[in-house]
Order: structure tokens, then C-alpha cells, then sequence
């Protein structure tokens, strides 16, 4: 967990800094409420070990403030003087527990593991195991980046719908997930639902659940993933493809809260804060009637545009030096780092994948240099790859040995190619090419090619 003890005494703060960190734990310092929910703004923050008496703004007050702007955040209140009724008030605000110095070393270990082990069946409803933290987390310091980090404050604390549009690659489902981290709802699942990596015919199924004998193949009841987000939040990533049906019954979910399940006739109800994405331009979609203009209305309540990476070029230093951790972190070894002249490369590089392409660069830059600093010709050798490999296609599978070998090479280079004109697509590129999207899927995997989605 990342850990944030705020404690005006050093020697209180350097004791559970050292316990915690033994522990395996992350943790921050902060001197000072004020500073502590500077750093609660700054990073995703699990647990807060607060003292009650603090220089100016108590540690009440902080605890008011961070169960309202964090409410996710869980916090242990300290204090030297044992009072019950500051600590049975502290408790009732929303503090996990109340804990009376001097501290006791066990007391702590079993707080904040009972506190861990809670937030990871929290997660695992949410997401799963993944690493939520570095997944989740939006990087830059642009007035585009502060301006999003403002606007998702903002519409956090409410339930209004949100229609989060972008090129592919820009982040956001990171949005998503940062405006449900903030809500109300932060405590209850985090559901993501993308419509163009399910085939049509099973979209209504797997949205809404189906009863047994809906269909061929249904030999018992299923909710759905509407159903999984209830009390939460669902996500509807790439919106822009799903099928009218569908839209239909989402309409009812904004409108009235109501859903059957496919082949069902009981109505359910729902209490669900709805979220959308596309990268698609929904406006030319209804004036050729393939997505409803209601539903359209009743999710752009308060629009997010994501801008491309190539808009913001002061970022990228922030996300490379963000990447390198990770994946220093991820593979055990030193952190490299970019030379100025490297790092001058990129902010000029158009990055039609923006972030996630951004990403990939850097991990396949990681893995392949073998030196500390990743210079100008790294850059250079794999822009240059990535541009040359359409003009070098057909010279590469004349030198195979074998036509099933040649075949591949295409295959390869066809359906990448392919793939990143739709947004990798699968669903999309299926219908443009007419091959069934099982059959695309399972093709892809023969050749290894992994969606962007996989990383």
C-alpha cells in the first residue's frame, strides 16, 4: 500500500516510516495537514496515519477534507492524549480506527493489515489484481492535464453523466477511473464494459446478463456487467460501437434505472453511475442513424475531450520518466534514463498512438538497450523501423524460405496495419474486411499480435 503519515513530531514519523517500510509498504511524510493533502492530491494514497494535533489546520479538519475530496482513502487517527470523545467523533467522520501513543508496534502491523487485506477484496471487485496505482495514474503537468485534473474534481462529487471523447491512446479509461477513485461511489465497483471487443450478438448478453433459456447455450441465469457495477461505477468504453439495441436499453438505465436481462421479464433496478468513451465522432454517427441522439444528450452532460499526446509535448519527459520506474520496477533492474537529445526526438514525434504508443516505445526501448542511457540512435533506430517497415514488406517476404512463412509475414503486417487504422478495432475490422470476429480473434493470437488493450 502507499502509505501517508502526517505527524508534526520527526521522531513519530521516521518509527512508522521505518515499521512500514519493513513491512514492504510506500510511504510518504508529511509535517503538517496542509501538506498532507497536498501529497493526498498528488499520488493515490490507500492509508493515512493522521495525528490529532497538528501547527494550525487539526487533524479533524484534515480528516474532514480527505473523507470528502478522498473517500476511498483510509485513515487511522493518532493521538498522545486519550480522549474518547475526540476519538469516538474521529470514528464516526469515517476514521478507520483510533489508536493512542506511545504505539504500539503490534497494534499497528494488524491495523494495516486488516486494512490491506480489505482494500485488495475491494480491488479484486474493482479490477482485479492489477497494480491500480501505476495503471490509473495521469501524468503531465500541461494546463490541458491541469485542467482535466480540475474538471474531474469537480464532476466527481456529483453523479452526472460524463462522455469522455479522444484519439485512441490518450487515457481514457484513466479518467474514468479517476472520477470514480474521487466519488462517493469509490468504495463500491469500478466496472469496465467495451463494446467493440464483444461481437454484436453478445453485447445485450453480456451488459445486461440473461436468464436461463434466453438462447442457445444459456443452461442457467447470468448477470450481467451492469448488474456486477451496481452501487458503482460502469464504464462504457468505445460506446461508439455499440448496437442500437443496446443503446436503447442503456437510455432506459440513465432515464429510469431500470433493465430486464436478455430473455428475462422481471425489471430490475439499478442504482449505477454511468461513464462513457469513444474515439469516434458520435455527431457523424446519428446523422447517419447508427447511434441514438437521446442517448447522446443524456451522456455528454458534462463533456472531456483528451487531448493527443503531440498537443502537449512538455509532458512526454514526465510520462518517460514515469514509464522507466514502472518498468524498472517491473523487471528488477537499475533505471535507465534519456539523454536530452533523445528526449528532444520525442517531443517533435507525432505519436499517432499517443500514450499507449508512448508506452510501448519505451518498454521495447528498456528491453533492447543494454546501457543506462537511452541516446538520440535508439530513438532514431526504432522510429525508423516502425516507418520503414511498410516500404521494406515486400523485400522481407521474398527472402523467406517458405511460402507459409511469407504468408505469415503478411498476415502480420497486414492485420497490424489494419488494426491501427481502426483503433484497434477487432469488432470494427472484422465488419470492414467481412471475416467473423472469432475467427479474427483466433487469428490474431496464431500470429501473436497483441492489441495495444494486452499490454
Amino acid at each position: 500500500m502507499h502509505i501517508l503519515i502526517i505527524d508534526d513530531e520527526k521522531n513519530i514519523r521516521q518509527a512508522l516510516s521505518g515499521i512500514l517500510t519493513d513491512e514492504g509498504h510506500t510511504v510518504s511524510l508529511a509535517e503538517t495537514g496542509e501538506e498532507g493533502l497536498l501529497r493526498l492530491g498528488e499520488s493515490l494514497v490507500d492509508l493515512v496515519f493522521l495525528d490529532v494535533k497538528l501547527p494550525k489546520m487539526s487533524g479533524i479538519d484534515v480528516l474532514k477534507q480527505t473523507r470528502n475530496d478522498w473517500p476511498s482513502v483510509d485513515v487511522l487517527m493518532i493521538s498522545g492524549d486519550s480522549d474518547i470523545n475526540t476519538a469516538v467523533n474521529a470514528v464516526k467522520m469515517g476514521a478507520h480506527d483510533f489508536m493512542e501513543k506511545p504505539l504500539s508496534l503490534p497494534k499497528i502491523l494488524i491495523a494495516v493489515q486488516n486494512i490491506s487485506e480489505k482494500r485488495k477484496l475491494v480491488q479484486k471487485c474493482i479490477i482485479g489484481d492489477e497494480n491500480i496505482d501505476f495503471r490509473y495514474r495521469i501524468i503531465g503537468h500541461s494546463s490541458q492535464i491541469n485542467t482535466i485534473r480540475e474538471m474531474i474534481r469537480r464532476v466527481a462529487k456529483t453523479d452526472a453523466k460524463v462522455l469522455i471523447t479522444g484519439e485512441s491512446g490518450t487515457g481514457k479509461e484513466l479518467v474514468a477511473y479517476a472520477i470514480h477513485k474521487m466519488s462517493l461511489r469509490s468504495d463500491n465497483p469500478f466496472i469496465t464494459f467495451n463494446s467493440a471487443a464483444i461481437p454484436n450478438e453478445l453485447v445485450e448478453s453480456e451488459l445486461f446478463g440473461h436468464e436461463k433459456g434466453a438462447f442457445t447455450g444459456a443452461d442457467r441465469q447470468k448477470p450481467g456487467k451492469l448488474e456486477g457495477a451496481n452501487h458503482g461505477t460502469i464504464f462504457l468504453d468505445e460506446i461508439g460501437d455499440m448496437n442500437i439495441n443496446a443503446q436503447s436499453k442503456i437510455l432506459r438505465v440513465l432515464e429510469e434505472g431500470k433493465f430486464e436481462r436478455v430473455g428475462g421479464n422481471r425489471t430490475i433496478d439499478i442504482d449505477v453511475r454511468v461513464l462513457a468513451a469513444t474515439n469516434r465522432n458520435i455527431e457523424e454517427m446519428i446523422k447517419t442513424g447508427s447511434f441514438r441522439e437521446d442517448l447522446y444528450y443524456r451522456l455528454n452532460v458534462v463533456p472531456f475531450f483528451l487531448p493527443p499526446l503531440r498537443e502537449r509535448p512538455g509532458d512526454i519527459p514526465v510520462l518517460l520518466d514515469h514509464y522507466l520506474q514502472a518498468f524498472s520496477n517491473e523487471l528488477t533492474t537499475a533505471k535507465k534514463h534519456f539523454s536530452g537529445a533523445a528526449q528532444d526526438i520525442l517531443k517533435n514525434y507525432h505519436f499517432p498512438g499517443n500514450i499507449r504508443e508512448l508506452k510501448n516505445l519505451v518498454e521495447r526501448l528498456y528491453i533492447l538497450s543494454d546501457k543506462d542511457e537511452i541516446d538520440e540512435n535508439d530513438i532514431r533506430q526504432n522510429l525508423a523501423f516502425q516507418k520503414s517497415t511498410g516500404q521494406n514488406i515486400l523485400k522481407n517476404i521474398l527472402h523467406e524460405d517458405s511460402y507459409s512463412d511469407a504468408k505469415r509475414s503478411f498476415e502480420t503486417y497486414y492485420f497490424t496495419e489494419k488494426l491501427k487504422l481502426t483503433g484497434w478495432n477487432i469488432s470494427r475490422l472484422a465488419n470492414e474486411i467481412g471475416v467473423l470476429q472469432p475467427n479474427l480473434s483466433r487469428k490474431l493470437k496464431i500470429l501473436g499480435i497483441r492489441t495495444p488493450g494486452d499490454n
